[in-house]
């Protein structure tokens, strides 16, 4: 009797320990931000950027669930930036829409969505087509690139995800020079859900990968066209590619789920092992007298 009421013991207090470290991933864990079922879209959508930048020091910044677009020309090299934390799996999707205006084109054309990190290291889609052909017929074409989740720490040879603010560049590949500067209009949209558990990892990056607070110059130079360069404050500059982060700041170094589990498996472990040794052990009963 005493021996069952050990193990049940054991039993319902390793139960009570897992549903307590239950009730703390689901308070620990970061809610995921900027993904596109956010109850706040509509207002994101309503601030999503109208244009694009031309290169990484001017890429426009917009959060993830936003719908970013911007009108321009094929053959331009269109940028924009959106924050990535640890534990995220980045989805960017992008579409790309010609008027009717463009429909007599004379060849086909091949669009292409690169996805880099904070260092303009080119990550891999591991799902999704990143590069698709435009019949010389058609006027939309898609893109999808889904990044692996971005990791808290790395290897510095390593080329994994790390946390930080993630460019994106669309660009029109290997099309005839007589189909060059016809307009396109771009949507862009990332998506960034959180995996958690199985993909959190230890150790902790110091900074996330965001670029410096720059400003492009907005000053028309008489012909037309707008100046690029560094400007200092009421030059008519806007901030570019500043370093936009989560709404909820960045998370990495924090505790991790993984943490709770380990503890409750370990906890687990040890009441298992106490309750084994209680039902094998050798029972001690008193012996008589030798020969009685």
């Amino acid at each position: 009797m005493r021996i069952t009421g050990m193990f049940t013991g054991s039993l319902l207090a390793g139960v009570l320990l897992l549903g307590t470290a239950g009730s703390a991933v689901a308070d620990e864990t970061p809610t995921p931000t900027g993904s596109s079922s956010d109850s706040s879209g509509s207002s994101d959508s309503a601030a999503a950027p109208t244009e694009a930048g031309t290169s990484f020091r001017t890429a426009t910044a917009f959060r993830p669930g936003q719908r970013a677009t911007a009108d321009g020309s094929s053959g331009d090299y269109l940028y924009w930036v959106f924050p990535a934390d640890a534990g995220q799996r980045p989805t960017v999707t992008a579409k790309v829409t010609l008027p009717e205006s463009a429909a007599a084109r004379k060849g086909a054309t091949t669009w292409q969505v690169d996805v880099y990190d904070g260092l303009r290291r080119r990550q891999p889609c591991v799902y999704g087509a990143r590069t698709k052909a435009l019949a010389a017929d058609a006027r939309t074409v898609e893109l999808r690139c889904t990044l692996r989740t971005v990791r808290a720490w790395a290897e510095p040879w390593s080329n994994d995800p790390l946390p930080g603010s993630y460019y994106v560049r669309l660009t029109v590949l290997n099309a005839q020079e007589v189909d060059l500067g016809l307009p396109v209009r771009a949507e862009i949209e990332a998506a960034t859900p959180d995996k958690g558990g199985s993909s959190a990892v230890g150790g902790r990056l110091t900074v996330p990968l965001t670029p410096g607070r720059t400003t492009v110059a907005a000053a028309d130079d008489g012909d037309g066209t707008a100046t690029g360069g560094d400007s200092g404050p009421g030059d008519g500059a806007r901030p570019a590619a500043s370093g936009v982060e989560p709404e909820g700041g960045w998370s990495s170094g924090r505790w991790t789920d993984r943490w709770i589990w380990t503890v409750a498996g370990g906890v687990l472990g040890t009441l298992a092992g106490i309750a084994g040794y209680t039902l094998a052990r050798p029972s001690r009963r008193p012996v008589g007298p030798r020969g009685v």
